[in-house]
């Protein structure tokens, strides 16, 4: 398993190139699909991640005011998704725990 320091410079390498969404898949592959898995489930596993991504982006634009900077209506979706997503991350730590037999 790939240690945080070595994914922190995966990501920034990645992000340089234009590849952060693909840095977070390969944290995920990392950490939560067994080496062992068959290629058509990392594969659909891939897709599934990059949906999800694509959908966030394409909303996130979607749904911004038009107005040249950001409106206070616009700082509320971008909370509202960062609670949502925070709620989400709170799920994937006690199914990690789980998983690892802390929880």
């Amino acid at each position: 398993m790939a240690d945080r320091h070595f994914l922190e410079q995966l990501t920034n390498r990645l992000a340089d190139e234009g590849k952060l969404i693909e840095a977070g898949w390969v944290s995920m592959r990392l950490h939560a699909i067994p080496l062992s898995a068959p290629a058509s489930q990392v594969h659909e596993m891939r897709l599934a991640f990059m949906a999800g991504a694509q959908h966030l982006f394409a909303s996130m634009i979607g749904m911004l005011d038009p107005e040249p900077s950001e409106t206070p209506d616009d700082m509320k979706r971008m909370d509202l998704i960062n609670q949502e997503l925070d709620a989400f991350r709170g799920e994937l730590e006690l199914w990690v725990a789980k998983e690892k037999g802390r929880g």
